[in-house]
């Protein structure tokens, strides 16, 4: 199984984080993963937004100062938080 793409946007502020993450999905096949980092406080409604709007699922995971963002590309629009 191969590593999914990862996006470091720690200290990049909005819109930034959704427009690497948006960049970066849009080129995955459904069902593809990619991972956002991003301790932007905007990026904690933006990020679920957008994925709603895609039709994208996104598990938020609270890090150290940041926000681990696991985006499954065409896979609905639950946001969960742990």
């Amino acid at each position: 199984m191969s590593t999914p793409p990862l996006v470091d946007a720690r200290g990049l502020r909005c819109p930034v984080p959704v427009v690497r993450v948006a960049r970066v999905a849009r080129d995955l096949a459904p069902g593809a993963v990619v991972v956002l980092l991003a301790d932007d406080v905007a990026a904690r409604s933006d990020v679920p937004a957008w994925a709603r709007m895609r039709g994208h699922a996104v598990d938020l995971e609270d890090e150290d100062g940041w926000t681990r963002y696991t985006v499954r590309v065409g896979g609905g629009s639950a946001a969960r938080s742990t």
